[in-house]
Order: C-alpha cells, then sequence, then structure tokens
C-alpha cells in the first residue's frame, strides 16, 4: 500500500476538526443550561465576571471560555483578556424561543448518543431500539431543536404555503396534530387559529403528559386536547387538516398510518408532512446536512423504525420518491413540495 502522506495528513486534519466537534458538544449543552451564552451577550466579560453573572466557577468557566473561543463560539480580545459574542452568534445561541436555537440540537445529540451501547449492540442483532428508550434528553432536546424552525416558517410560510388552509383555519377547523411529541407545533397552531380546534397524538405517554402542560402553560386548553396514540389508530374522523412534523420516517409501518390519515380526512381536507430535507439518490445526499441527518437517524430513527411491526425503517433520509410512494400507496393522487428550508421539504398530500 503507497500512502500519500499529504492527503494521509490531509484527512487526520479533517478528523481533528470532528474530535473537536464532538467535545465540544458537551460545552455547548453547559452553556445553555448554564445561561452562559446568554450572560455573556449581555456584553464582554472576563472568565472572573462571566463566572459572577452566572453563580459558576472562574477557573471552569476560563476553560470554558477557551474551548468556545477556540471553536469560533464567542470571540477574546487579548488586549484586555475578554470574551463576548458576535450579534450572530447570540442570534443562534442565546434565544431559545428566536428564529435560530441550535443548542437544542448538541442536546438532542448527547441523549442520543447515550444509547451507543445498545445501538452497537443492535447492529450486530438487527433488531430496533424504540423513541421511547431513548434518555430523555432526546425528547427535551428534539423540541428544543425543532421548536425554533416551526416558530419561524409554520405559521408564516408553511401553511400559507398550502391550497385554501389558511382560510380554512382562520374561519374554524378540525386539526389533528400526528406524532406531536411535547406539543410545540400543537400550541403554535392553535395561538394563530383560536377558530379551530385541535387533537395532539403521540404514542409516547410522558410526551402527552408534557403536552397537555405546555397547551395549559400557553392558554390554548380550551381548543387543545392530546391523545396517547400511535400514527395508526389515532381518534376522529372528518379532520380539514391532518400534520405530521418529522415523524413519517421513524415509523415502522408508515403506510397503514398513511391509510388512516386517508380515513379520516375530510373529502377536502389535506395532509401536511413535514420532513427533513433530503435527495432520491445517496450522491445528492453527501453533504453537511444529510450528514447531521444520517447521524441522527443511524442512532434514532432507523432503530425507531425497526422497533415497531410493518417492515419499515424509512431513516431521516427518505427522498421525496420514496415518501410519495407511501402516499401513493395510501390512496393519495396529490402530492407536491409546497415549500422547504434549508433543513425541511414541506409536502401537501391530497386524496
Amino acid at each position: 500500500m503507497t500512502v500519500d502522506m499529504d492527503k494521509a495528513m490531509e484527512f487526520v486534519g479533517k478528523v481533528v476538526g470532528d474530535l473537536g466537534a464532538t467535545m465540544a458538544a458537551g460545552g455547548i449543552v453547559v452553556g445553555h443550561r448554564l445561561g452562559l451564552y446568554r450572560a455573556l451577550a449581555e456584553g464582554p466579560a472576563t472568565a472572573e465576571e462571566l463566572a459572577e453573572r452566572t453563580g459558576t466557577t472562574p477557573r471552569y468557566i476560563s476553560e470554558w471560555l477557551a474551548g468556545q473561543a477556540a471553536g469560533g463560539y464567542v470571540q477574546y480580545e487579548p488586549t484586555t483578556g475578554t470574551f463576548s459574542m458576535t450579534e450572530e452568534q447570540a442570534f443562534a445561541l442565546t434565544d431559545p424561543d428566536g428564529p435560530v436555537y441550535l443548542p437544542g440540537a448538541f442536546v438532542l445529540a448527547l441523549g442520543a448518543l447515550r444509547a451507543e451501547p445498545r445501538i452497537t449492540e443492535i447492529y450486530r442483532s438487527g433488531a430496533g431500539m424504540g423513541w421511547h428508550e431513548h434518555d430523555d434528553d432526546v425528547f427535551v432536546g428534539c423540541e428544543t431543536f425543532f421548536r425554533p424552525g416551526y416558530n419561524a416558517h409554520l405559521v408564516a410560510e408553511w401553511i400559507p404555503a398550502l391550497d385554501g388552509v389558511e382560510a380554512k383555519l382562520q374561519a374554524g377547523a378540525r386539526v389533528a396534530d400526528v406524532g406531536c411529541g411535547h406539543g410545540s407545533s400543537t400550541v403554535l397552531m392553535a395561538q394563530a387559529y383560536p377558530a379551530s380546534t385541535f387533537i395532539g397524538s403521540d404514542y409516547h405517554d410522558a410526551s402527552i403528559q408534557t403536552a397537555r402542560k405546555r397547551a395549559a402553560d400557553a392558554g390554548v386548553a380550551d381548543r387543545v386536547t392530546f391523545e396517547t396514540a400511535p400514527a395508526q389508530t389515532f381518534s376522529g374522523s372528518g379532520y380539514d387538516l391532518v400534520t405530521f412534523f418529522d415523524c413519517l420516517h421513524d415509523m415502522g409501518d408508515p403506510l397503514t398510518a398513511a391509510r388512516h390519515v386517508r380515513e379520516t380526512l375530510a373529502p377536502d381536507g389535506t395532509w401536511l408532512m413535514i420532513e427533513p430535507i433530503a435527495g432520491d439518490s445517496l450522491a445528492e445526499n453527501l453533504n453537511p446536512v444529510s450528514r447531521v441527518y444520517y447521524g441522527f437517524s443511524s442512532f434514532i430513527c432507523v432503530a425507531a423504525g425497526r422497533s415497531q411491526p410493518g417492515g419499515y425503517s424509512l431513516g431521516a433520509q427518505a427522498g421525496p420518491a420514496a415518501l410519495r410512494q407511501v402516499a401513493t400507496d395510501a390512496g393519495f393522487t396529490r402530492f407536491r413540495i409546497a415549500a422547504q428550508t434549508p433543513f425541511n421539504h414541506v409536502y401537501e398530500i391530497r386524496p
């Protein structure tokens, strides 16, 4: 074997970058949980000053800040020994209710990685691992990761992109939000469309309990109910809109779920499905965004599908063709990409 050492060192450099990013994930979650980013965004600070602002220990904060500066997450001014954040860094790292909040992705990632011993074993056995079997940070991180995108796009862009749906919601519609998790999407729609009624469902009972609290805290419990039910058997019928937010690809039996949507929709109803953005071939998906999704998929999504009956394990990079096939097999005749973001495809599906 002849090794080109220049190319080998180039690859080693890539690995070093990945290793640094892997270890940085823990620091990002620490910054999120201790409010370090928010406190630093108030103004430049030394390690001692940031520790005083946050009630933490200066020696640890000194090391944390050094790593954050090395990674480009904060700025360092050597003449004064102070650290600070640019407007862009603060935008992405300090507001959990804003349009972008990146620390949630790292909470999700670290929660997923805690399953590594189990995932390693099921790679050998071919078994699955249910969503409900993961660490609680998977559920919390998933909400924290996805909610900003829903806040930014759902009401402002995605629903208006659907044919006639916004007008129905404004007038008063029946909506089923399937696989709702902690209910972020359900509550958001209920706040935006007070004339409509919503039922959220998820097979994970602990998430449903949290969703009920979220609805009560948001003051929308009068028009939102939640039930513990899988996508194949959620209750009700005559829905004007059924929504699936980033969940179809996790299901072992998405076809039966799609058929149930078809049965429960009103004749002129709409199925709104949000899925991770992807192409139909691996060659189209060899990019940084797909790398993130394949990583989550190999630890969470494929394992979830294989833990359920049905025979599917679509994974987080199922492209439009695979999703269209599920919809078509379930009896839908109209399927289109209504909108997209750098991270999502928004599908409008009709009978």
